[in-house]
């Protein structure tokens, strides 16, 4: 029996033309193609663990996965084989070694996500699978406002699209905050807590852009954390905006 080596890797993928991180039966995933480069790479099946599942059209700067092989092999070594044998929408950031009880999903403190939002006009087409666009008026000291009701420990059932089996839904948001990059024309929201649900962020962004355009009261965060129903919040924003920056692990 071949001992087996459990490897922790960071990855970085442009969501653009996968349907999401997890496999499923139809559709091109970051998963499957992850297990065929590692599957090829030990000459057997390899099965791929990710910190989490990321949407159709959404990106990761951080992804963290883990699997077993049955090598043990240099970690440079391996880092680059994963990366120039995977697709080119997907790259290996590194390698390591972990121990075999160690978990990508359950084992994740931390997680940090970012959302560029385009506002500038006219608006970039080289931009418009790496940025959602916003085409009305927004009062960004509103948004700036509103954005830190998010913060702290709350049930966030009304921000959390259906489909989701999780049952408890209380989250810790420990950073919420909005920039502007000027020179690429975007706003550039990022969250960082100790999980989000489904669609979660994408819809805490399309309430902050209801208060943005005055078409939702500054203070109407709070009100729709403590409704817990979905209706109460704003609209789920675009996928291609969203990115996983960083998981954190104990």
């Amino acid at each position: 029996m071949v001992k087996m080596v459990r490897y922790k890797a960071i990855i970085s993928y442009d969501g653009s033309d996968f349907c999401g991180f997890q496999r499923q039966i139809n559709g091109r995933t970051v998963q499957e193609e992850l297990e065929k480069t590692l599957s090829k790479m030990a000459n057997q099946e390899i099965l791929v663990h990710g910190s989490g599942r990321t949407d159709s059209g959404v990106h990761a700067l951080g992804q963290v996965i883990h699997f077993d092989f049955p090598q043990d092999r240099d970690l440079e070594k391996m880092r680059f084989a994963l990366d120039t044998q995977s697709p080119e929408d997907i790259a290996c950031i590194s390698v390591e070694k972990v121990s075999e009880d160690f978990h990508a999903r359950y084992h994740v403190v931390e997680k940090t996500y970012e959302y560029r939002l385009q506002i500038q006009k006219p608006r970039s087409p080289f931009r418009r699978k790496y940025a959602a666009y916003y085409a009305y008026p927004l009062n960004i000291e509103k948004m700036q406002r509103a954005i830190t009701d998010f913060l702290g420990t709350h049930d966030f059932s009304a921000f959390c699209a259906s489909g989701s089996s999780v049952e408890d839904k209380v989250r810790t948001v420990y950073e919420a905050n909005i920039r502007q990059d000027e020179e690429n024309g975007e706003l550039v929201f990022t969250f960082r807590g100790d999980g989000f649900l489904y669609k979660m962020i994408r819809i805490m962004i399309g309430t902050l852009l209801k208060i943005g355009n005055e078409r939702m009261p500054v203070d109407a965060i709070p009100a729709i954390i403590a409704s817990k129903d979905r209706n109460q919040a704003g609209p789920t924003a675009h996928p291609e905006g969203l990115y996983l920056k960083r998981v954190k692990y104990e």
